[in-house]
């Protein structure tokens, strides 16, 4: 595990009952929530379904497609919304029909043609985003009809909101989940004899537990999500030796450092590509101390959402004055896309790992969004000092409540933990974070003994 993040044993028990009481209170809100949008829908709600010709509204999001099942009769058009933040297509798996890519708020339709009666499946064409969560049953109903209402709908009135508790309870009670695979360890590097300081990493395809039985084909450096965190000093002589297992060419950029033009990792433009097989050294004196990261650039909205990234230090990030030595330094690597999905250093909740801290201590994240998404970082009980973005200290530090995290930005915060008990730490944007089955993808907790 990274420093600072043991998980919590038996001592950790009363704080994770804490946590879990909390989180019930919520899910009875949730729930609540739930059956008051499903009496709104059978009120005169709109349908999931039609008879043939009536079109049928679909929505995409991030990562979503509703509703599951869709039905639709034959012959009938689909009217696809995106409305996500980001582009989305809607496909008939398997089939030659495809909405063009929709912006953001765009609406377009399908037309489903001479599909014949039956199942389908329907996707986001989008890399990576049928693989994190974008793929949704299509029901062409036969002679042209199909039953009536609103499937999603029916789906949340069937729950009732003891079992939708059970269920959020059951799942929070699993954290932390032990999984295979632990990401972001420490390398250390191998002193050459000119002095320089190497790492050596080999990008691959291999097995990656996110969640307990969830597991995933992840590309990755030496088989970990993160890969490596890599620690050097201001001065120093860094060579980096890539080595490439993946059935495709790869490319290796350091992020957010200054660097020789040949040694920027972008193919065709500073190197050749890295084919399958072959290697290439970087090699870069460190200009300056850094908060970055390392990552793919080539294919990259595959290759760096399926886990071909990683974080990448050099010297330490100066503090505001008066602030000790932090106990807990760390990295949070944020992902939303590719085999990863929806993420906090490899791993979805539960089986993501609690920061652990003493009461007083003080603790030092670095933020690192991965992803293609922007991500409001927030912690319950504790407000979050931004002391740096991208690297580079901020001349007047900012005291926020909810941290927003860009891709490609490095935001440094400090938490004091002076209050006791177990604490939410997730990604505002809801659906990352939780579902009518309880929490998800990009939640963890803050544990103060």
């Amino acid at each position: 595990t990274m420093a600072g993040m043991e998980p919590a044993k038996e001592k950790d028990k009363e704080g994770l009952s804490i946590f879990t009481v909390a989180m019930s209170l919520l899910s009875i809100c949730v729930a609540v929530a739930a059956v008051i949008v499903a009496a709104s829908a059978d009120d005169g709600g709109s349908t999931a379904s039609a008879s043939s010709g009536a079109p049928v509204t679909v929505s995409l999001t991030e990562f979503a497609i509703d509703p599951d099942p869709i039905e639709v009769g034959a012959g009938g058009t689909l009217t696809v919304v995106n409305n996500g933040t980001m582009a989305h297509d809607l496909t008939v798996k398997g089939e030659d029909l495809i909405t063009p890519h929709l912006a953001p708020g765009d609406t377009g339709s399908l037309a489903i043609g001479d599909l014949d009666a039956g199942d389908y499946t329907v996707i986001c064409t989008v890399a990576g985003h049928e693989d994190s969560g974008m793929s949704a049953t299509l029901t062409v109903g036969e002679g042209g009809a199909v039953a009536s209402g609103d499937h999603a709908t029916d789906d949340h009135a069937a729950v009732d909101f003891n079992e939708m508790d059970e269920m959020m309870a059951a799942r929070t009670a699993l954290f932390p989940a032990e999984t295979s695979g632990t990401g972001a360890t420490e390398m250390e590097p191998t002193i050459a004899a000119d002095g320089a300081k190497e790492f050596e990493l080999t990008a691959s395809v291999f097995d990656w537990e996110l969640e307990p039985g969830k597991v995933v084909q992840a590309w990755g450096y030496n088989e970990q999500v993160p890969g490596p965190t890599i620690r050097v000093e201001v001065g120093d002589t860094v060579r980096i030796i890539l080595h490439n297992e993946l059935e495709e060419s790869t490319v290796l950029h350091s992020h957010g450092f200054t660097l020789p033009n040949a040694m920027d990792g972008v193919p065709d433009i500073t190197q050749p590509p890295i084919k399958p097989g072959d290697s290439f050294t970087y090699e870069f004196v460190v200009k300056e101390a850094m908060v970055g990261m390392y990552h793919s650039h080539h294919n990259a909205q595959v290759q760096v959402p399926n886990g071909l990234l990683g974080a990448f230090y050099a010297g330490d990030m100066p503090l505001p004055a008066g602030t000790p030595t932090p106990a807990v330094d760390m990295p949070m690597v944020l992902n939303d896309a590719g085999v990863i999905g929806l993420s906090l250093n490899g791993k979805s909740f539960p089986a993501t790992a609690p920061i652990v801290a003493k009461v007083g201590d003080w603790i030092k994240l670095d933020y690192m969004n991965e992803g293609m998404q922007v991500h409001p970082m927030h912690l319950h009980g504790m407000p979050q000092l931004v002391i740096a973005k991208d690297g580079y200290p901020l001349a007047t530090p900012s005291m926020e409540d909810t941290v927003l995290v860009g891709p490609g930005e490095r935001l440094s915060v400090l938490v004091h933990a002076t209050e006791a008990g177990v604490w939410a730490w997730h990604c505002h944007i809801l659906n990352h974070a939780e579902r009518s089955d309880g929490m998800f993808g990009m939640v963890t907790a803050l544990i103060v003994q």
